[in-house]
């Protein structure tokens, strides 16, 4: 939901009810836009349900009166026969999420979040996303305190060593206890330094330029060294890896080789080069594993850990890697797990996996950490993302600790606090998500990293020394709800209606002039490129690992 706590909103304990009843919306009773009401496939609750999800504006609003300011469950019943899709759902005008509904051709149950619905009248809607299900209807019941998870910090590669060991453990000791800040690429982090006046505790990185089809065409990073630099002022490092393609780029206009990660440009058939371990592209699917086994084997060397999330957001389609549906993306994500865990011995990562639906789910033996990747539909929408964090915790059954790996808007900590979604750790994505104010204001942000909630650098350093030494962690039995519904935020609505894919804004190849651009880094520690900044811009000491054009 895209809400924004007022300053000192009053918050108050709820305790559990002794029974909660359940309220059924019959989808064919609402107001129908677009919609039909369908009786034809049996099994329906009610009277009927509802179809012809086929056109954007199509939509379903439903009334609810509840008696009094409360958190709701929200489950969401459906068939999905023409595939896994999406629905979007708000609340009294304002958005809940996008709803994965996996495909299924019975009537099925899924988890929609919770919602904080007002005293009075409400309005549950549900608007077309991706198109194609039938809705039978939309199921409320008072929420109660979440009782105690047991999230293990017990790795899945039994030979991590001691320093990845121990951070699994400090995250573990601060879960559903503190939220810590988080920041893609070092000119944006650097720019959160200068502007907010702090520090994140995690630094996101990408290997994207490691691809072997990108060095190619000249390009190259200075990840790995960012990273150790990092790592050496006592932050915490993240990876992902927007993996270019191994061939079929199309590399014409409009299709760059730049591009050769998003599946619409390029050729590459993941499921055809699975097939088989004889065929070339299978060997280059292995050249390119071996390539970034490189990369992280220096970090490795550096003694520095790695949240590792390859394969990113495959459950969208976006990428290559996830064009071919579920099973491809997860059959390869266990051949990268294998061959770096097992045959180049790295033993510094920490694996997250990066898709909520079931069926994408590799499984818990090659996963340490489940992860979402939120870009809401509104800029500025503050809310927790409760449906995606009710569907991680259930996925993983309770043992396994989530994470908001990219954020476009950052979810307020107070809000997870009244929906009891405790993300362990942010990682807001780069450029505008972060220094435009139409994802994050810095009115907002500054809130944000003056919250008693979250951890950033200056309060995790020596995370190494010890810090976290829990095998388990629980959350506690009484959360705090506001006595009024907060107040929403207004922004311009965006156009967008599939979830946002993440992108990169690293420069693909050496531009050859030797002069960084504003906000680029110009020096530092380990630093290899341009040390000569663009016209009206000066290189500036933030740090000895990092100077920036300002």
């Amino acid at each position: 939901m895209r809400f924004s706590l007022r300053a000192g909103a009053a918050l108050v304990a709820f305790a559990a009810t002794a029974f909660a009843q359940t309220f059924t919306l019959e989808a064919e009773d609402g107001t129908l836009t677009g919609t039909t009401a369908l009786t034809e496939i049996a099994g329906f609750s009610g009277t009927g349900y509802v179809g012809g999800w086929d056109e954007d504006g199509d939509s379903v609003a439903l009334s609810f009166t509840s008696d009094e300011t409360k958190l709701y469950d929200v489950k969401i019943r459906y068939s999905g026969p023409y595939g896994s899709k999406y629905t979007r759902i708000s609340y009294n005008g304002v958005t809940g999420g996008d709803i994965s509904l996996p495909e299924t051709t019975e009537w099925a149950t899924v988890n929609a979040g919770q919602a904080l619905l007002n005293a009075g009248a409400n309005t549950i809607k549900l608007d077309n996303n991706w198109g194609w299900y039938l809705i039978d209807a939309v199921i409320l019941t008072p929420s109660v305190p979440r009782g105690p998870h047991q999230v293990t910090d017990a790795l899945v590669n039994p030979n991590s060593n001691s320093v990845t060991k121990q951070l699994m453990k400090f995250l573990v000791s601060k879960y559903h206890k503190a939220y810590l800040s988080g920041q893609q690429d070092p000119p944006s982090y650097a720019w959160v330094e200068q502007n907010v006046g702090k520090s994140p505790a995690v630094l996101g990185l990408d290997l994207i330029e490691y691809s072997p089809s990108r060095v190619e065409f000249g390009s190259t990073s200075t990840a790995v060294e960012d990273a150790i630099a990092f790592d050496k002022r006592g932050g915490i490092v993240t990876f992902c890896w927007h993996w270019n393609a191994p061939s079929g780029l199309i590399n014409t206009e409009g299709h760059e080789w730049w591009r050769g990660f998003y599946t619409e440009h390029v050729t590459f058939d993941v499921s055809a080069a699975l097939a088989n371990t004889t065929n070339s592209d299978y060997k280059l699917l292995i050249r390119d594993i071996d390539a970034i086994a490189v990369q992280l084997k220096r970090l490795q060397d550096a003694g520095v850990p790695v949240l590792w999330r390859p394969l990113h957001e495959a459950e969208g389609g976006w990428f290559w890697w996830g064009a071919k549906g579920p099973e491809p993306a997860k059959k390869l994500y266990k051949i990268v797990y294998d061959r770096l865990t097992n045959y180049h011995k790295l033993n510094n990562l920490i694996w997250m996996w990066n898709s909520v639906a079931k069926d994408w789910y590799p499984g818990d033996d090659v996963v340490d950490i489940l992860s979402y990747d939120s870009y809401p539909a509104t800029p500025g929408d503050h809310g927790p993302v409760s449906a995606q964090y009710n569907a991680l915790v259930e996925l993983g059954k309770d043992k396994k600790l989530i994470a908001a790996s990219e954020v476009g808007t950052i979810p307020d900590p107070e809000l997870m606090k009244v929906y009891q979604s405790y993300w362990s750790f942010f990682v807001t994505w780069n450029g505008e998500f972060i220094d435009s104010g139409k994802h994050n204001s810095l009115e907002f942000l500054k809130s944000l990293y003056n919250n008693s909630f979250v951890l950033n650098l200056d309060a995790i350093k020596g995370w190494k020394n010890g810090a976290g030494t829990s095998t388990t962690t629980t959350v506690s039995t009484t959360t705090p709800v506001p006595t009024t519904t907060p107040v929403p935020t207004t922004t311009s609505p965006t156009t967008t209606t599939t979830p946002k894919p993440s992108t990169t804004t690293t420069t693909p190849a050496p531009t050859g002039t030797g002069v960084a651009q504003k906000w680029s880094q110009c020096g530092g520690i380990s630093f290899s490129g341009p040390t000569t900044c663009v016209a009206g811009t000066v290189c500036t000491v933030l740090n000895p690992y990092y100077h920036q054009c300002l």
